[in-house]
């Protein structure tokens, strides 16, 4: 009896077609078999069968995979339209029921200050304690998901030992009636932020894409969650790839310009560009405003790039990388009008810091032998003044330094040890190295200003031209700053009094290097370390150290304002002052020296405290008084 083989083979495409069970695939072999069907065919038949099978599972699974995916996509799209945080909570826990097909679905929140995890919606239960629970980090299964961070499931809470059963948890899970419970961390980036469970009241098995299909929900609800604390703003799904997209996109740029700017720094390298050339590169790549700054510029300052080992570093809208070499700050590269700079950018920023200061060092190498014919042309003055000014003259002019300008004599070294002074081991070999780190930054800032330096006395000598409107001491404080921020120690810095026309008298540079280094060891013994200053800023002291012996200004600067007054006024101030000293500070003996009034007497010390300030009777200043006053008695009487 024949059979016919295609007909039955069809028969299982028609079975797939209208979605049969799976019991109806046995019917075409146990037909075929009936009908006396020979080995051959049932084997055929067997074989289409098993294939049909396989076909049915798969078009299964994608019509599953296809309404979770919908689920999920749907459960996105009604979270986006949520504004209210307890209706995302509550949508939360019934799509997790609905989706799961469970009993109950209840979501539990980290509370940080408290450092555990509370029932915040159920969904589907039954029991007052049970939705009132507060789960310690660890305790249960939710307080095992909440600090691992990881979906726990279990077909039998009270059977399970995994986790830490306490009595307050176990009492409000047994009055819920729960046997088999799923949980998955609600996540925002790194952070758990909650549990979301799916629960039923009888033994059941979570199968893998249950779990993963609530894990999934649980990423959507998290960001629900976010959104409803974050002001309101609603991501879904799509919205996150998209974001994810727009990262990817910015890296991809990030790394194409860090490629960019290393093509261009190498070029710039390699023709001998400049600082300015690298900034006005990075500038492009960066979309931004790049400059390179000096250590002492308002933004380096701001930044405090101290101790950042070459680091970017954001201060308001300003980003900046330090650029120093062997421990000394030669200045930053600053950015402007880029605040959201990524890590790829900063990488950018740090390494051009890093060519610029290699084309620093290489600037300074060269220019390093400009330095040492400036200090041994500052050796000729000091050491030979004697020699022809002309000449001395022509060697400034070559070197850009125009000594028939006024200048100023400055000594400086850093503040430390006495040199020579026992210490430390290694001291004379850091002494040497400060000397030379000094050097180093005053000869880069006489160049830099049209001046002279040279190592002397184990310190620094410079000259410095004065500017209009300048004073030496002035100059001195404004040089200690600079070379104490470039060198990162405290300089001490004393100056002479300004010298008018150096290329003219060439031996009034070694007299005026003498005063120089007279004030610089009177600020170290008066403890001003780290200040500059010159004679005139150190009263009678000052006076004493420097060579002009300017008594006139030292008198006008000390009792000048007491002396105009009395020469306006006609008053006696100056005379009731001598009285007032020479009586011990006594206005009771005073008055009897000068045979008026105590109030008389009173009211001048009270005028003279209004001309020269509430602390002129402190030690230090009447002892200064008591010197002008008498220096001016003798200038008076040198007149007479």
């Amino acid at each position: 009896m024949s059979h016919d083989m295609s007909h039955d083979q069809a028969s299982y495409l028609e079975l797939l077609a209208r979605g049969a069970a799976a019991e109806a695939y046995d019917r075409p072999a146990l037909l075929a078999r009936a009908e006396g069907a020979g080995p051959e065919a049932l084997a055929a038949l067997e074989h289409a069968k098993r294939l049909a099978l396989r076909v049915r599972a798969e078009l299964a699974e994608r019509r599953r995979r296809e309404a979770e995916l919908s689920a999920l996509f749907e459960t996105a799209h009604d979270l986006a339209g949520l504004r209210d945080l307890d209706a995302v909570l509550r949508a939360i826990v019934q799509r997790a029921r609905s989706l799961l097909g469970t009993e109950v679905a209840y979501l539990c929140l980290n509370d940080p200050a408290a450092g555990d995890t509370y029932m915040r919606v159920t969904e589907g239960s039954v029991s007052a304690r049970f939705q009132q629970l507060r789960l310690g980090m660890g305790e249960g299964l939710g307080g095992l998901v909440a600090q691992t961070a990881r979906p726990y499931v279990t077909d039998s809470y009270f059977d399970d030992p995994r986790f830490q059963h306490t009595r307050t948890i176990d009492s409000g899970v047994r009055d819920e009636g729960l046997v088999a419970i799923l949980g998955v961390p609600l996540m925002l980036g790194s952070q758990v932020i909650g549990v979301l469970f799916a629960a039923d009241r009888h033994a059941r098995v979570f199968e893998r894409e249950q779990i993963a299909l609530l894990g999934s929900f649980a990423a959507h609800a998290a960001v629900a969650i976010d959104t409803a604390n974050l002001l309101g703003e609603t991501r879904t799904a799509l919205a996150e790839l998209e974001k994810a997209n727009e990262i990817i996109k910015e890296h991809s740029g990030a790394i194409e310009r860090a490629s960019d700017v290393h093509d261009r720094l190498t070029e710039l390298v390699l023709r001998g560009g400049g600082v300015h050339d690298v900034a006005s590169a990075l500038s492009e790549v960066l979309d931004g405003t790049v400059e390179f700054a000096h250590p002492d510029a308002p933004s380096v300052t701001a930044l405090e790039l101290t101790g950042t080992e070459g680091r970017a570093k954001r201060h308001g809208e300003v980003w900046g990388a330090a650029v120093s070499a062997g421990g000394e700050l030669l200045g930053a590269l600053v950015l402007r009008g880029h605040p959201g700079l990524d890590p790829v950018d900063q990488r950018t920023l740090e390494r051009a810091a890093m060519v610029t200061s290699l084309l620093l060092l290489a600037r300074r190498s060269a220019g390093e032998a400009e330095q040492r014919v400036r200090g041994e042309l500052l050796d000729d003055f000091l050491d030979a003044p004697d020699r022809d000014p002309r000449l001395l003259r022509e060697r400034a002019v070559r070197l850009r330094a125009d000594l028939d300008a006024p200048h100023v004599v400055l000594a400086a070294r850093i503040d430390g040890p006495v040199p020579g002074t026992a210490g430390a081991p290694g001291a004379t070999e850091r002494e040497t190295a400060d000397r030379r780190r000094l050097w180093s930054a005053a000869s880069h800032l006489a160049a830099t200003g049209q001046g002279l330096a040279a190592t002397r006395d184990g310190g620094t000598v410079l000259l410095l031209p004065l500017a209009p409107g300048d004073t030496a001491a002035e100059l001195a404080r404004r040089t200690a700053g600079q070379l104490g921020g470039a060198l990162r120690e405290p300089v001490t810095i004393g100056a002479s009094t300004v010298i008018e026309a150096p290329a003219a008298r060439p031996g009034a540079i070694a007299e005026a290097y003498a005063e120089a280094r007279r004030c610089l060891d009177a600020l170290r013994l008066l403890g001003r370390s780290g200040d500059g200053a010159a004679a005139q800023d150190l009263g009678f002291l000052g006076l004493l150290l420097a060579d002009t012996r300017d008594i006139e200004g030292f008198v006008d600067r000390t009792i000048g304002e007491v002396v105009a007054y009395d020469l306006r006024r006609g008053t006696d101030l100056v005379r009731t002052l001598g009285a007032y000293f020479a009586s011990g500070m006594s206005p009771a003996r005073t008055k009897d020296e000068l045979h008026v009034h105590v109030n008389t007497v009173a009211q001048r010390l009270e005028r003279v405290a209004r001309l020269l300030g509430p602390d002129w009777q402190s030690p230090a200043r009447a002892l200064e008084i008591q010197l002008a006053l008498r220096l001016h008695a003798m200038s008076e009487a040198v007149v007479r």
